[in-house]
């Protein structure tokens, strides 16, 4: 448990500023390159996704390129969210004021808070 450096208080909060903004980031810029992957043919889902099309015919072709790019999108949002998470964590642990004291207001890195 963390005590205020300002007041003493033990009513303090994490802000996990660095964590929720690295897994947003990472969310879009995961999700994207997922889509984009897909896109070219380069993932496992758009190619799924286009051979199973194929037994409708061409505009079932059409259909699963999208639902595969839909899936490759998916699962590069989900992996590029925790990979952020854990580099917005790391951010959160060493340079940020992660903590914050609900009593007195005051922000502060539990490690420098000596």
């Amino acid at each position: 448990m963390h005590t205020c450096p300002n007041c003493q208080s033990t009513r303090v909060v994490e802000r996990h500023l660095g964590r929720d903004t690295g897994g947003a980031i990472g969310s879009v810029a995961g999700a994207a390159s997922g889509i984009a992957a897909a896109l070219r043919g380069a993932s496992v889902g758009a190619e799924a996704g286009t051979t199973v099309g194929f037994i409708a015919g061409p505009a079932g072709a059409s259909v699963g390129a999208i639902a595969g790019a839909c899936i490759g999108g998916l699962i590069g949002g989900a992996i590029g969210h925790e990979f952020g998470r854990e580099v917005g964590n790391t951010i959160d642990t060493h340079w940020l004021d992660s903590h914050a004291c609900v009593v007195c207001g005051h922000h502060f890195s539990p490690r420098l808070a000596v």
